[in-house]
């Protein structure tokens, strides 16, 4: 069917047999055929066909659903191909009901678009408007928001909207959609301000805006938003935050945009009134780096910034602890106080898919760390001023380690995959002939959640701190206040204790193997609700902390006391 081309690069032809269920294709200059570009469904993968969708054929049962603020949320990522044995949106849907019984309030999916293989990460993807057809397609995708929304779980999707993976990448062929002009580290960078970028602007910004209106998404995390390369007067990421605000007027439902951001730049998350960009969260890295260096000792490549106590305490009291600083990893200054910011504009974790993924035998920290110093991370994570955030597993300890794993049919490709990551790791002085093969299906296999693990010790025990973490962090106001000037910390390097004041709490923190003595001054009446040990004691003065503990003390009224999850009336 010969099309007639128009204006700015657009291509029209009628066609009514373009009804639900349709398969078609393009030609492009006697080339082809090629899938659409924005095709809603590739059910053959990335070089198959296109299916034709109608959106309003769903029935959906969520009318009147809105997100709890983020200000009060615990986000929890998860990727769709190993949280269940099925790997499949209708697989994770079972598992939902441990997830609201944990107290987690978003549930963020790695990419879900039309990626090379039925089995990968998602940040190679190329029909991005495509569900994936090995987790389920569209449909199965809608079936997951919707009982996700049924048990009060909010749901953010992954997006990745600065390089486009090389299978199954045929996007060029349509139009400027990449530049020569920059270079990132996957591929061809996005023309987001070249001559022809206007289209291309509205291509990704209509992908999100579809994600959160025709599979009811409450927001978006945005993939390395640093690697957009874009000199407009109007940002690419500001056009986008103000569409989505747009959008969120006219469904009268809460939408959320979050960044991931290597520049330690408060921009980001600014309005644009003060020369922002408008989004309403960025994942704080230096709040992982500081706290995984501490509890792992770890000093390889980035952490090497890392592994002091006062840089915990900056992140903590005021954001980022690289705030103009001089990094010894960049040989540069690397980014600019947080200011007047509150907490609740970073992400803060222990674990992601990135710090566990991109080591080289995908070791959680419940490998790393004993499960005493798992305590302590878990409880500052909750207890920290910024919105926490939970890797599938992390809840329990999780032993499966979490590989990064590929499915590409073509074998150059998949020989340079393994190639780059042996010469990633070598930066950080790991063993490239020790690193599982991505390509392998083994591979994959082992990075799957043991779901009988949360039954045996000592993944029960670190479940049920979880779950206390967590409700205590709901129930007490204090703990999601997200002023920086309600937060007050104290420690001491050679001794290794740290304390955190917020309000009426105190996190009190022995990192070190001694017993040591953290000083205290009562205020009134508050009392020990959650301790990891047994033999952690308080009295005025001071509380006595064995080695490695932690213990939250607060005076919110209730004479309980929790120890390793169980909780006792006094």
């Amino acid at each position: 069917l010969d099309m007639t081309g128009h204006d700015s690069g657009w291509w029209s032809a009628d066609a009514p047999f373009m009804t639900h269920g349709v398969d078609y294709a393009f030609r492009v200059d006697g080339d082809g055929p090629f899938p659409d570009p924005r095709a809603p469904w590739q059910p053959d993968g990335v070089d198959g066909p296109s299916r034709w969708v109608d959106h309003g054929r769903f029935s959906w049962s969520d009318g009147g659903w809105q997100q709890v603020p983020l200000e009060s949320a615990v986000i929890y990522e998860l990727h769709v191909g190993t949280f269940t044995a099925e790997g499949t949106f209708d697989g994770a849907a079972k598992r939902l009901d441990h997830l609201a019984g944990l107290g987690v309030t978003h549930v963020e999916l790695m990419p879900v678009a039309e990626f090379s293989g039925s089995r990968g990460w998602g940040y190679d993807g190329v029909d991005l408007y495509a569900p994936h057809h090995a987790y389920g397609g569209p449909e199965g995708l809608k079936r997951l928001v919707d009982a996700c929304h049924r048990r009060g779980l909010a749901v953010l999707l992954d997006v990745v909207y600065n390089h486009l993976g090389p299978a199954g990448n045929h996007l060029g062929r349509f139009g400027p959609y990449f530049t020569g002009r920059y270079a990132t580290p996957w591929g061809e960078a996005v023309n987001l301000d070249g001559p022809g970028s206007d289209e291309v602007r509205r291509f990704f910004i209509e992908n999100a805006l579809m994600w959160l209106e025709d599979y009811h998404g409450d927001g978006l995390r945005i993939d390395a938003v640093h690697a957009f390369l874009d000199t407009s007067a109007v940002h690419f990421l500001e056009e986008l935050a103000g569409e989505v605000g747009r959008l969120q007027a006219r469904l009268g439902r809460h939408l959320v945009l979050i960044a991931e951001s290597a520049l330690n730049d408060p921009r980001v998350v600014r309005p644009p009134e003060t020369g922002g960009y408008g989004l309403d969260a960025q994942w704080n890295e230096d709040f992982h780096h500081a706290l995984h260096a501490l509890l792992t000792g770890e000093r390889n490549g980035y952490y090497r910034d890392f592994g002091r106590l006062a840089d915990l305490a900056a992140t903590l009291t005021r954001g980022f602890a690289y705030d103009g600083r001089y990094s010894a990893y960049r040989q540069r200054r690397h980014g600019r106080p947080a200011g007047d910011l509150p907490a609740h504009r970073f992400v803060g974790c222990l674990q992601n898919h990135d710090q566990v993924g991109n080591r080289a035998l995908g070791e959680r920290t419940g490998r790393l760390l004993s499960p005493e110093k798992l305590k302590i991370g878990a409880a500052l994570v909750m207890t920290a001023p910024f919105v926490p955030m939970l890797f599938q597993g992390e809840e329990w300890a999780a032993s499966t380690p979490f590989l990064y794993f590929t499915d590409h049919d073509d074998p150059e490709l998949a020989e340079a995959v393994r190639t780059g990551r042996r010469r990633e790791f070598a930066a950080f002085g790991w063993d490239p002939a020790a690193i599982p093969d991505p390509q392998a299906e083994e591979t994959f296999l082992r990075s799957r959640l043991d779901w009988g693990e949360p039954a045996r010790e000592p993944h029960r025990d670190l479940l049920a701190w979880h779950r206390s973490l967590i409700e205590l962090r709901h129930r007490i106001p204090d703990l999601t206040d997200g002023r920086f000037s309600r937060v007050t910390v104290n420690f001491d390097e050679r001794d290794k204790w740290l304390t955190m004041t917020r309000g009426t709490v105190l996190v009190a923190c022995n990192f070190g193997e001694r017993d040591v003595e953290v000083p205290w001054t009562d205020p009134g009446k508050r009392e020990i609700v959650l301790a990891s040990s047994e033999t952690v004691t308080a009295r005025r003065g001071g509380i006595r902390l064995p080695g490695p503990s932690v213990a939250i003390v607060t005076g919110d009224g209730e004479t309980r006391r929790r120890e390793n999850g169980q909780e006792e009336r006094k």
